[in-house]
């Protein structure tokens, strides 16, 4: 699996890339064929609390799924997208599971 980060109107450090690496790799126990990731951390002008966007692209065999999530840090962000993507997994298995 191979995991591509991008911060957008900021510099994302060590310790958020290493954070946001170590969550999505979580990914691969809910589905085991991701091909590639990419996360997007995005900083939201103008700078109000709800202002840290992170966008996850994951894709998988004949498909590519997306989140989006905004809050208040770029670790919770990633989490609560790193949530919705692995719901969003487990759906995709079921459909191909049905087939």
């Amino acid at each position: 699996m191979e995991i591509k980060i991008q911060s957008i109107h900021f510099d994302a450090t060590e310790k958020l890339q290493a954070f946001i690496e170590k969550k999505v790799a979580k990914l691969e126990k809910s589905f085991e064929d991701i091909q590639k990731v990419e996360v997007q951390c995005k900083l939201v002008k103008p700078a109000t609390a709800q202002n840290k966007e992170v966008s996850l692209s994951v894709a998988v065999p004949g498909s590519t799924l997306f989140v989006e999530k905004t809050s208040d840090t770029f670790e919770e962000s990633t989490d609560l997208c790193v949530d919705s993507m692995r719901a969003q997994l487990q759906k995709f298995k079921e459909k191909l599971r049905n087939r």
